[in-house]
């Protein structure tokens, strides 16, 4: 599959987590429950709501809404990943590549603005419990809900449309398990610099926007449930928010560990990767 320095390269062969073939089969077995565990926890949550009309509030339709997120941020890498396991040939074309890392984009970008739709909600409902039922109306909850899938429709079809000036001729061979952007520009014969700037500018915005703004609401929160005489309610404001800030600590939380820390160790700056775009990179992008 390897192709020579004047011939472009159209499909992709992944590494994978492991070379080892012991490791294959269990592997296969440990992300294929997780990968079950995951559908059907979203999916089951997905129908209950659909189905019981006593959860048609705000509050229950932005988790739904967040688990059909979580759908398809699981299916858009693991299916590819478990056929691998059992696969002796890793090859992805070119365009599925791009899909692949759209649709991982696109929902990953949405979640983020779904968790700020979700801390205003609890924002709302705690600091200002007799407006509730006026700021969030159903028109308003469906049009936060509009704009969060529009921003994680459109904003990685930037990328996507950046991808198609470069080309690869240099080698086919991803080190990941699915198409990761960053590892493509490593093997890019076209200077990816104007792709890797925009990368970092629009996620740093997305991500630094959107976990400043959920941090805001729930200080506002914080501040709300301190000031309750009632230990009962207190009780009943932190059970109402704990679920969503184990979803937003597990979130950025995950990002921050795989991406943050990792580049603040090794000392790297985006300026540094930009001019030296086939050394070993971290990914920015959401």
């Amino acid at each position: 599959m390897m192709e020579t320095n004047k011939t472009l390269v159209t499909k992709f062969i992944l590494t994978g987590l492991t070379d080892r073939p012991g490791l294959q089969v269990p592997l296969f077995l440990l992300f294929l429950v997780i990968y079950l565990i995951t559908m059907a926890g979203n999916l089951g949550l997905i129908a209950l709501i659909w189905k019981d009309a006593h959860l048609h509030t705000p509050m229950y339709l932005f988790l739904g809404s967040l688990a059909f997120a979580d759908v398809c941020t699981s299916s858009s890498v693991t299916p590819k990943m478990l056929m691998n396991f059992l696969s002796k040939i890793h090859v992805i074309p070119f365009f599925d590549c791009i899909v692949q890392f759209y649709f991982l984009a696109s929902s990953a970008s949405t979640e983020c603005f779904l968790l700020v739709v979700m801390a205003y909600d609890h924002y709302v409902a705690i600091c200002k419990p007799l407006l509730y039922p006026v700021i969030m109306t159903k028109f308003f909850c469906i049009q936060l809900l509009g704009v969060s899938y529009i921003i994680g429709f459109f904003h990685p079809m930037i990328h996507v449309g950046l991808l198609f000036r470069l080309t690869f001729c240099k080698s086919n061979v991803i080190h990941y398990f699915y198409c990761e952007i960053l590892q493509l520009f490593k093997i890019s014969c076209t200077d990816p610099t104007v792709n890797m700037l925009l990368i970092f500018v629009f996620s740093t915005f997305i991500q630094s926007f959107t976990f400043m703004a959920i941090i805001i609401s729930y200080s506002f929160v914080l501040f709300a449930i301190l000031k309750k005489k009632s230990e009962k309610g207190r009780r009943k404001a932190f059970s109402t928010c704990s679920a969503h800030l184990l979803s937003v600590s597990l979130f950025y939380g995950t990002i921050f560990f795989m991406y943050v820390w990792p580049s603040c160790r090794s000392g790297q700056n985006v300026f540094t990767v930009l001019h030296n775009y086939n050394s070993p990179t971290e990914s920015f992008y959401l």
